[in-house]
């Protein structure tokens, strides 16, 4: 097994038969990123999201380490380990591919040397610095005004959940909490979206939508559509239509690119860059070979890459591969889509289900309500619900550390 995201978590915590499991990822938890952007200002702290990967199975086998290439016709694998970069070859039977993907830059100078990303609990510790940072510079005696705003200015690229959460995220913040501790810089602070389609949260209903963008303006959060970045540098982002902004704090969240070991493998994929796979998630024409979650796409019906997507291609394996086990088939993947949530700052949310669609408070206290009963563990959702509290009744935590 490659992976400790979604896919990979739910099929090894769920796989039944006597499979000996060994797991080899760089990362040695799983991290429920739905939550993760509110991390990045304290409303939840880091390791109130993640569960170790050996809770899940007792007998799994974990290697910390990445998968670097594969020759599928020995059944080796070569990964090099993840702290000191030793390799080693590992023999499989089986071999369930579920790396996730990374942040996708599309080839744009700059980004990759200048912006920041979140997709992993270490991303949300650098922007959670780096906003205290801006604000602890901009407080500095004589920094000139011009300066301070270029520091103030927070800029996410990237419309969709993950940008719009962290923005909502980082205004409660600002409103709530530094308001208080910065009082003479507050003031000049801004965030902009820029997004390259026409709209923002795309995935979602057109009048929850609008809603967001209303909300948005109230809020004085600036959204600039259709507006493709071209360059980035170290204080500046250019964009398409000539204009460009400076700033302080620059967070990339436009969508998946393949990871290294993705790309480097010498099987079908579709225009972006995810291995194709069968209904039964196979590989073909690579025997015992699986693919997963976000690197993975059946050909005629290409899932979205999303948490409950990956989680339910995990549970559907598990039950495939005991199902084979006993000489038996499971039948083809069936995707139930249970709907999208997203908030959106001032405690306020958006719900996007088949029955219900609506947003503002009470939508706040079902998204929330939803997160804490899909987080895995008690020790998670005792946690989680322990740092909503302390963050209500004491406020933010605004140290640099």
């Amino acid at each position: 097994m490659l992976g400790t995201g979604f896919a990979a978590f739910n099929l090894i915590k769920r796989l039944k038969h006597a499979y000996a499991v060994t797991v080899i990822s760089p990362r040695n938890h799983f991290l429920f990123t739905p939550l993760l952007p509110s991390t990045t200002v304290g409303t939840i702290e880091f390791r109130s999201i993640i569960e170790p990967i050996r809770h899940a199975r007792r007998d799994v086998r974990f290697l910390d380490a990445r998968a670097v290439s594969l020759d599928a016709r020995r059944r080796r694998l070569v990964a090099e380990g993840g702290i000191g970069g030793e390799r080693f070859s590992e023999a499989y039977d089986l071999l369930v591919i579920a790396v996730g993907a990374v942040s996708n830059d599309f080839g744009i100078r700059g980004v990759k040397d200048h912006a920041l990303f979140l997709k992993e609990l270490n991303d949300a510790r650098i922007l959670r610095q780096r906003i205290i940072q801006c604000f602890e510079r901009a407080n500095l005696p004589g920094v000139p005004l011009e300066e301070q705003q270029r520091l103030l200015h927070f800029v996410v690229c990237g419309g969709g959940p993950t940008g719009i959460e962290f923005a909502a995220e980082l205004h409660d913040f600002l409103v709530e909490d530094l308001r208080g501790s910065y009082a003479s810089v507050v003031p000049l602070a801004r965030i902009s979206i820029v997004e390259a389609s026409r709209g923002i949260l795309n995935t979602f209903d057109t009048k929850l939508r609008r809603a967001a963008e209303t909300l948005f303006r109230r809020e004085r959060i600036h959204v600039l559509t259709g507006s493709p970045v071209v360059r980035v540098t170290r204080t500046r982002v250019a964009l398409k239509n000539r204009h460009a902004l400076s700033y302080g704090l620059l967070l990339w969240a436009t969508g998946n690119g393949p990871t290294p070991f993705i790309s480097g493998l010498p099987f079908p994929k579709t225009e972006r860059h995810r291995l194709i796979v069968d209904d039964h998630f196979r590989v073909p024409a690579a025997d015992g070979i699986y693919a997963i979650g976000d690197c993975a796409a059946i050909r005629e019906n290409p899932f979205p890459e999303t948490a409950q997507v990956a989680q339910q291609e995990g549970k559907y394996l598990a039950r495939a591969l005991d199902a084979l086990a006993r000489g038996k088939d499971a039948g083809p993947f069936r995707y139930r889509h249970l709907g999208m949530l997203a908030y959106i700052g001032g405690n306020r949310a958006l719900a996007d289900l088949q029955n219900f669609k609506g947003h503002g408070w009470s939508t706040w206290v079902f998204w929330r309500s939803a997160y804490l009963t899909r987080l895995v563990s008690w020790k998670n959702k005792v946690l989680v619900l322990f740092d909503w509290t302390k963050a209500r009744v004491f406020g933010r935590d605004t140290s640099q550390f």
